[in-house]
Protein backbone atom coordinates (compact mmCIF):
# COMPACT_ATOMS: atom_id res chain seq x y z
CA UNK A 1 0.00 0.00 0.00
CA UNK A 2 2.80 2.38 0.92
CA UNK A 3 4.33 2.09 -2.31
CA UNK A 4 0.79 2.18 -4.57
CA UNK A 5 0.95 5.56 -2.33
CA UNK A 6 4.47 6.76 -3.40
CA UNK A 7 3.33 6.11 -6.99
CA UNK A 8 0.54 8.09 -6.97
CA UNK A 9 1.99 11.17 -5.26
CA UNK A 10 4.80 11.00 -8.46
CA UNK A 11 1.78 10.65 -10.63
CA UNK A 12 0.28 13.33 -8.91
CA UNK A 13 3.49 15.28 -8.89
CA UNK A 14 4.08 14.80 -12.88
CA UNK A 15 0.79 15.68 -13.35
CA UNK A 16 1.16 19.46 -11.60
CA UNK A 17 4.25 19.64 -13.61
CA UNK A 18 2.51 18.71 -17.14
CA UNK A 19 -0.11 21.39 -15.96
CA UNK A 20 1.81 24.00 -14.87
CA UNK A 21 3.84 23.84 -18.32
CA UNK A 22 0.11 23.75 -20.09
CA UNK A 23 -0.80 26.69 -18.26
CA UNK A 24 2.31 28.88 -18.27
CA UNK A 25 2.43 28.92 -21.97
CA UNK A 26 -0.88 29.75 -22.62
CA UNK A 27 -1.09 32.53 -19.86
CA UNK A 28 2.63 33.66 -18.89
CA UNK A 29 3.84 32.89 -15.31
CA UNK A 30 3.67 36.17 -13.65
CA UNK A 31 -0.40 35.29 -14.96
CA UNK A 32 -1.25 31.80 -13.36
CA UNK A 33 -2.05 31.20 -10.08
CA UNK A 34 -1.52 28.00 -8.30
CA UNK A 35 -4.99 27.67 -7.84
CA UNK A 36 -5.52 27.21 -12.21
CA UNK A 37 -2.71 25.11 -12.18
CA UNK A 38 -4.25 22.73 -9.65
CA UNK A 39 -7.33 22.91 -10.95
CA UNK A 40 -6.17 22.37 -14.52
CA UNK A 41 -4.67 19.20 -12.51
CA UNK A 42 -7.91 18.12 -10.99
CA UNK A 43 -6.01 18.11 -7.18
CA UNK A 44 -6.81 21.13 -4.49
CA UNK A 45 -3.96 23.74 -3.98
CA UNK A 46 -2.89 22.29 -0.83
CA UNK A 47 -1.87 19.14 -3.30
CA UNK A 48 0.24 22.00 -4.89
CA UNK A 49 1.82 22.91 -1.81
CA UNK A 50 2.60 19.48 -0.50
CA UNK A 51 5.39 19.13 -3.69
CA UNK A 52 6.13 22.96 -4.60
CA UNK A 53 6.97 25.26 -2.07
CA UNK A 54 6.21 28.24 -4.28
CA UNK A 55 5.25 29.25 -7.62
CA UNK A 56 9.27 29.46 -8.20
CA UNK A 57 9.73 26.04 -6.97
CA UNK A 58 7.04 24.92 -9.43
CA UNK A 59 8.83 26.24 -12.33
CA UNK A 60 12.36 25.21 -11.60
CA UNK A 61 11.29 21.69 -11.73
CA UNK A 62 9.31 22.21 -14.50
CA UNK A 63 12.09 23.60 -16.36
CA UNK A 64 14.75 20.84 -14.62
CA UNK A 65 12.63 18.18 -16.38
CA UNK A 66 13.72 19.10 -19.35
CA UNK A 67 17.32 20.64 -19.65
CA UNK A 68 18.97 18.70 -16.44
CA UNK A 69 19.90 16.12 -19.51
CA UNK A 70 21.10 18.71 -21.60
CA UNK A 71 22.67 20.61 -18.74
CA UNK A 72 24.43 17.63 -17.97
CA UNK A 73 26.20 17.10 -21.41
CA UNK A 74 27.54 20.63 -21.29
CA UNK A 75 28.60 20.26 -18.20
CA UNK A 76 31.08 17.72 -18.96
CA UNK A 77 33.02 19.94 -21.33
CA UNK A 78 35.26 20.70 -18.72
CA UNK A 79 36.25 16.88 -17.44
CA UNK A 80 39.85 16.21 -17.33
CA UNK A 81 39.07 12.52 -19.01
CA UNK A 82 37.95 13.85 -22.47
CA UNK A 83 40.32 13.29 -25.13
CA UNK A 84 38.63 16.31 -27.02
CA UNK A 85 36.89 18.58 -25.02
CA UNK A 86 36.18 20.55 -27.96
CA UNK A 87 34.09 17.47 -29.98
CA UNK A 88 32.56 17.58 -26.40
CA UNK A 89 31.38 21.07 -27.05
CA UNK A 90 29.99 20.78 -30.43
CA UNK A 91 28.68 17.54 -29.98
CA UNK A 92 26.26 18.87 -26.09
CA UNK A 93 25.14 22.17 -28.04
CA UNK A 94 24.19 20.66 -31.14
CA UNK A 95 22.19 18.21 -28.67
CA UNK A 96 20.33 21.69 -27.21
CA UNK A 97 19.48 22.00 -30.88
CA UNK A 98 18.18 18.90 -32.07
CA UNK A 99 16.23 18.73 -28.26
CA UNK A 100 14.64 22.33 -29.13
CA UNK A 101 13.21 20.65 -32.55
CA UNK A 102 12.34 16.97 -32.15
CA UNK A 103 11.30 17.24 -28.44
CA UNK A 104 8.12 18.82 -28.18
CA UNK A 105 7.76 19.03 -24.34
CA UNK A 106 11.69 20.50 -24.87
CA UNK A 107 10.51 23.28 -27.52
CA UNK A 108 7.51 24.46 -24.95
CA UNK A 109 9.42 24.60 -22.32
CA UNK A 110 12.34 26.78 -23.74
CA UNK A 111 9.45 28.67 -24.95
CA UNK A 112 8.28 29.45 -21.73
CA UNK A 113 11.64 30.43 -20.70
CA UNK A 114 12.70 32.35 -23.11
CA UNK A 115 9.15 34.31 -23.91
CA UNK A 116 7.01 33.69 -20.83
CA UNK A 117 8.58 34.67 -17.41
CA UNK A 118 8.11 38.29 -16.25
CA UNK A 119 10.73 38.34 -13.35
CA UNK A 120 9.64 39.94 -10.40
CA UNK A 121 10.00 39.38 -7.00
CA UNK A 122 7.60 36.51 -6.98
CA UNK A 123 9.67 34.78 -9.25
CA UNK A 124 13.52 35.72 -8.27
CA UNK A 125 14.47 31.80 -7.46
CA UNK A 126 13.11 31.51 -11.35
CA UNK A 127 15.88 33.95 -12.17
CA UNK A 128 18.83 32.89 -9.62
CA UNK A 129 18.53 29.86 -10.88
CA UNK A 130 18.46 30.53 -14.59
CA UNK A 131 22.00 32.85 -13.71
CA UNK A 132 23.29 30.03 -12.17
CA UNK A 133 23.22 27.22 -14.49
CA UNK A 134 24.33 29.71 -16.93
CA UNK A 135 27.09 30.49 -14.61
CA UNK A 136 27.39 26.65 -14.79
CA UNK A 137 27.93 26.28 -18.14
CA UNK A 138 30.03 28.88 -18.90
CA UNK A 139 32.69 27.58 -16.37
CA UNK A 140 32.93 24.69 -17.74
CA UNK A 141 33.18 25.47 -21.75
CA UNK A 142 35.49 27.58 -20.10
CA UNK A 143 37.33 25.25 -18.73
CA UNK A 144 36.95 22.82 -21.95
CA UNK A 145 38.29 25.58 -24.24
CA UNK A 146 41.60 26.20 -21.59
CA UNK A 147 42.27 22.00 -21.90
CA UNK A 148 42.15 22.24 -25.53
CA UNK A 149 43.96 24.83 -26.04
CA UNK A 150 47.12 22.78 -24.01
CA UNK A 151 46.76 19.90 -26.13
CA UNK A 152 46.68 22.24 -29.34
CA UNK A 153 43.28 21.24 -30.50
CA UNK A 154 42.74 25.17 -31.18
CA UNK A 155 45.28 27.92 -30.86
CA UNK A 156 43.88 29.32 -27.54
CA UNK A 157 44.31 32.90 -29.18
CA UNK A 158 40.70 33.80 -27.69
CA UNK A 159 40.53 33.77 -24.20
CA UNK A 160 38.81 30.58 -23.06
CA UNK A 161 36.17 32.42 -21.13
CA UNK A 162 35.26 35.10 -23.88
CA UNK A 163 35.46 31.41 -26.29
CA UNK A 164 32.91 30.26 -24.06
CA UNK A 165 30.60 33.50 -24.00
CA UNK A 166 30.37 33.41 -27.19
CA UNK A 167 29.32 29.85 -28.23
CA UNK A 168 27.18 30.42 -25.41
CA UNK A 169 25.42 33.58 -26.86
CA UNK A 170 25.52 31.74 -30.45
CA UNK A 171 23.28 28.97 -29.32
CA UNK A 172 20.82 30.37 -27.24
CA UNK A 173 20.30 33.23 -29.87
CA UNK A 174 19.96 30.70 -32.62
CA UNK A 175 17.58 29.31 -29.97
CA UNK A 176 15.18 32.06 -29.14
CA UNK A 177 15.17 33.37 -33.18
CA UNK A 178 13.89 29.82 -34.00
CA UNK A 179 11.10 29.68 -31.58
CA UNK A 180 10.05 33.25 -32.50
CA UNK A 181 9.89 31.77 -36.05
CA UNK A 182 10.25 28.22 -36.84
CA UNK A 183 9.51 28.30 -40.53
CA UNK A 184 12.58 31.26 -40.86
CA UNK A 185 15.14 28.58 -40.96
CA UNK A 186 16.05 24.94 -40.06
CA UNK A 187 18.18 25.13 -36.56
CA UNK A 188 20.19 22.25 -36.90
CA UNK A 189 21.73 22.43 -40.23
CA UNK A 190 21.93 26.20 -39.55
CA UNK A 191 23.23 25.87 -36.66
CA UNK A 192 25.63 23.37 -37.45
CA UNK A 193 27.12 25.11 -39.81
CA UNK A 194 27.45 28.38 -37.67
CA UNK A 195 29.08 26.00 -34.34
CA UNK A 196 31.27 24.74 -37.05
CA UNK A 197 32.10 28.32 -37.88
CA UNK A 198 32.72 29.60 -35.25
CA UNK A 199 35.47 26.74 -33.71
CA UNK A 200 36.74 27.17 -37.09
CA UNK A 201 37.62 30.12 -35.94
CA UNK A 202 39.10 29.37 -32.92
CA UNK A 203 41.37 26.72 -35.14
CA UNK A 204 39.18 23.96 -34.81
CA UNK A 205 37.21 22.89 -37.98
CA UNK A 206 34.11 20.35 -37.82
CA UNK A 207 36.41 16.99 -38.68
Amino acid sequence: MARRTKAEALQTRERLLDMAEREFLRRGVSQTSLEQVARAAGVTRGAVYWHFRNKADLFNAMLQRVTLPLQDEILRSGAKTLDDPLAQIRGSYLAALRATVDNPQARRVFEIALFKVEHGLALRGVRQRRVRRLQERVHEVERGFRRAARRGLCTGAVPARSAALGIESLVDGLIQNWILDPAAFDLVAVGQRAIDAYLAGLGRGSG
